[in-house]
């Protein structure tokens, strides 16, 4: 008859343990509440950064575009209404 009593101590109290630890590792562990909402914050300052630096990345690559275009506009234009030449090349013109 003595025993029952005991394991009717343990059993909870074995329960309320592992709760409390469950419960603690909620609050300060690995995956703790305060270490997910750090990380959450983490990651919209880093996707902050990501957004800002693929719109510097695409003002660039405008401006690379921008200047490749435009320096092969000026050729032509140079080519066509000033007659440039290129070294090595020979300026024909067919007149209509």
């Amino acid at each position: 008859m003595n025993a029952k009593p005991l394991a009717n101590r343990v059993v909870p109290a074995l329960l309320v343990a592992l709760l409390l630890i469950f419960h603690a590792q909620l609050w300060t562990g690995r995956g703790s509440i305060g270490n997910v909402r750090d990380m959450q914050q983490r990651l919209l300052d880093q996707q902050t950064k990501n957004t800002e630096a693929q719109a510097r990345n695409d003002q660039l690559a405008a401006e690379v575009r921008d200047l490749k275009e435009g320096l092969e506009m000026v050729e032509e234009k140079a080519r066509s209404e000033l007659g440039m030449v290129k070294p090595n090349e020979i300026f024909v013109q067919v007149n209509k």
